[in-house]
């Protein structure tokens, strides 16, 4: 399973179940909550009747007579209050009838007064709130009209009726739930719907969460897969330079300390493979000139004629240039390879460059009987003059070995592409993948000893860093080599 499905998942899961239980919650308080705020009010409405309702049962007026009704102030009262035409807006709900029940007791618990004359006369010294209050005790019940029906619970709050300071009674104020039902149903929804949008927007928040997180750790997988080295069974070439990694990703808090972290490791580890695979090649490479001079040395403690001490003395002379310039080479290389990009500033002219190149060269092609020539005209990009002219040199001395005497080296410049080409030999096709490597020569003509390969690398390498590329292709007779650098 993929990590941002299973961030989802997870985050769903705990979501889920957290929104369950709180709406479970809120869910389970609000008819409780609804009704407990009713009784509160129940209660203080029940001891304001009890105490205007002291007098007449003191009197004796609030007994009901033959017609089974009352004719006490407080019973007149009582009637009146529910005969009020009410029509009252309530938070969106329309009251339109005024739904208290009242009714007193004696101290035996028979009903002396009911407001609805539903039950003048009755026992109700057993009911809860009667009973508990002719006790001294706060008493209340909630009772069903119909058993089976919730909806049809009347709740019922006593309060005592105190005569020279003795419960003389008991008045009841009863109310039926079903007149707060609404309240409640218009409550749970609005809290069902608010869990639902709050579901909804963490949903939203654990999404972009999820792929913010999912984006970060894949821009630190491909930084890993970039400095990894290759799989296996894939080619890799012990000379060539480790590839060069994705810039190291810009990401906040533990993220960013990991992705610092595996660039510095990346830092240690990195070349381990180049570096063995890079002093095996070099060592193979100075073994032959260490070699030479090592055999001719020994040579010159004999007594050699004059001749010969000459001859190996000059071996041992060009076995050390050879050996220097290798150096010079690698040293050139080194330098470039610790570097991510060429620092061109002002625009710079590919002819100057090019004219500066044969500049250079121009004495050792004099020497060999090779003429240089310019032709074309070169534009203008934000290239490293140094970087360009020391690559032109390079291809100028590998083309000066391999080009006949009295031939002709040509330079050409077209736009921001500049190609040296010779008439010697070429390369055989099968290699011309694999110039530019280090230490990958051919063999030069006249059974001449090959050179060390470092020269096409430092100028495939000046090109990497220009953000161009190196073509190299026979042309029959000879050899074209082609950079070409990105349009500015």
């Amino acid at each position: 399973m993929r990590l941002g499905i299973r961030l989802l998942f997870a985050f769903f899961l705990i979501n889920g179940i957290a929104a369950f239980f709180v709406l479970r919650v809120f869910m389970a308080e609000i008819k409780p909550s609804v009704r407990e705020v009713m009784e509160d009010m129940m209660v203080d409405t029940a001891n304001i009747l009890a105490e205007l309702a002291s007098e007449d049962l003191a009197a004796g007026r609030l007994a009901a007579g033959a017609d089974n009704s009352s004719t006490s102030p407080f019973a007149q009262h009582v009637r009146r209050y529910a005969t009020r035409p009410i029509d009252a807006a309530i938070w969106g709900f329309s009251k339109q009838s005024l739904d208290y029940r009242i009714y007193v007791t004696d101290t035996t618990g028979r009903v002396l007064f009911d407001s609805e004359n539903r039950a003048i006369g009755a026992d109700y010294s057993q009911w809860r709130d009667v009973a508990r209050t002719l006790r001294g005790e706060y008493g209340a019940r909630s009772t069903r009209d119909v058993e089976d029906d919730d909806t049809s619970g009347v709740m019922h709050v006593a309060a005592p009726i105190y005569v020279k300071e003795q419960i003389a009674g008991v008045l009841t104020v009863a109310k039926p739930t079903r007149t707060v039902q609404r309240f409640i149903d218009r409550a749970e929804r609005k809290v069902f719907m608010g869990g639902l949008l709050l579901l909804a927007l963490s949903a939203v928040v654990g999404v972009a969460v999820t792929l913010w997180m999912v984006w970060n750790v894949r821009r630190l997988r491909d930084y890993a897969l970039s400095v990894q080295g290759p799989a296996d069974g894939e080619r890799h070439d012990p000379g060539a330079p480790p590839t060069t990694a994705l810039a190291v990703p810009e990401v906040p808090g533990e993220l960013g300390d990991l992705a610092r972290a595996m660039d510095r490791m990346r830092a240690r580890l990195e070349g381990r493979d180049y570096i063995e695979g890079y002093v095996r090649a070099l060592t193979h490479e100075l073994k032959s000139p260490v070699a030479a001079i090592r055999g001719a040395g020994e040579l010159l403690q004999d007594e050699l004629p004059a001749a010969d001490r000459a001859e190996f003395a000059t071996q041992v002379v060009q076995q050390s240039e050879r050996l220097q310039r290798i150096i010079d080479r690698l040293l050139e290389l080194s330098k470039l390879e610790q570097r991510h990009h060429a620092e061109g500033r002002a625009p710079v002219a590919l002819q100057a460059c090019a004219e500066a190149a044969i500049g250079q060269t121009r004495a050792r092609a004099a020497q060999r009987g090779i003429m240089l020539a310019l032709s074309g005209t070169g534009g203008n990009g934000p290239w490293e003059a140094e970087l360009v002219t020391m690559a032109l040199t390079n291809l100028l001395d590998n083309a000066i070995d391999f080009a006949p005497a009295g031939s002709t080296v040509q330079v050409e410049l077209d736009g921001a592409t500049v190609a040296v080409r010779d008439s010697g030999p070429g390369v055989p096709d099968y290699a011309l993948p694999r110039l530019g490597e280090r230490f990958f020569t051919t063999a030069r003509p006249g059974g001449e000893r090959s050179g060390s390969g470092l020269g096409l690398a430092i100028v495939k390498r000046v090109m990497a860093l220009h953000g161009g590329q190196m073509v190299v292709r026979n042309t029959g007779p000879g050899l074209q080599v082609a950079l070409e650098f990105p349009a500015s």
